[in-house]
């Protein structure tokens, strides 16, 4: 069962302070932290980390001084592959998170995810939900550090995708 209050703790915490225990992946280096971060929430909301060849999300600290030396899969750092991720294991009713599109703002709950594509049909962005100003989600996110700000006012996008998150 999914944690969300535990999801959104964690993102509450570590939203404008990153997680020194997990690698920054700055944007000047690697295209940003946003992934990394919701994965981190998803995490801590009680999200298994996945270990199969075919379908992983994983995050393995090396347990040293530097996390450099960490390593993690394509899905738990890059925001495209977080998102299909997420939805073919709904799709599949595979173990782990499980990411169910939804069109309604209004069926979010905190603790749910925010994906943003370009005009190419990359997604290049993920957020969290954190908050509700009336009917409107807040978001919380890496790559800038931002803490719950208005979803729809964050990034430029040519599409927006709401997942509705469970394990």
């Amino acid at each position: 069962m999914y944690n969300r209050k535990a999801a959104v703790l964690y993102a509450k915490e570590y939203a404008l302070k990153p997680n020194p225990k997990y690698r920054y992946f700055s944007l000047e280096h690697t295209g940003g932290d946003c992934t990394n971060f919701v994965s981190q929430c998803l995490l801590a909301g009680g999200a298994p980390l996945i270990y199969n060849r075919e379908h992983s999300w994983w995050y393995n600290s090396k347990n040293t001084a530097n996390v450099m030396d960490d390593s993690w899969s394509l899905s738990w750092a890059i925001a495209h592959s977080f998102y299909w991720f997420l939805k073919v294991n709904e799709e599949k009713n595979l173990k782990g998170a499980k990411g169910r599109e939804v069109k309604d703002v209004n069926l979010l709950e905190l603790g749910d995810l925010v994906f943003f594509q370009n005009t190419k049909g990359t997604i290049y962005h993920s957020s969290i939900i954190t908050d509700f100003l009336g009917n409107v989600p807040l978001i919380s996110q890496h790559t800038f550090e931002a803490l719950n700000i208005p979803y729809h006012k964050n990034w430029i996008a040519h599409k927006i995708h709401l997942l509705k998150i469970s394990i």
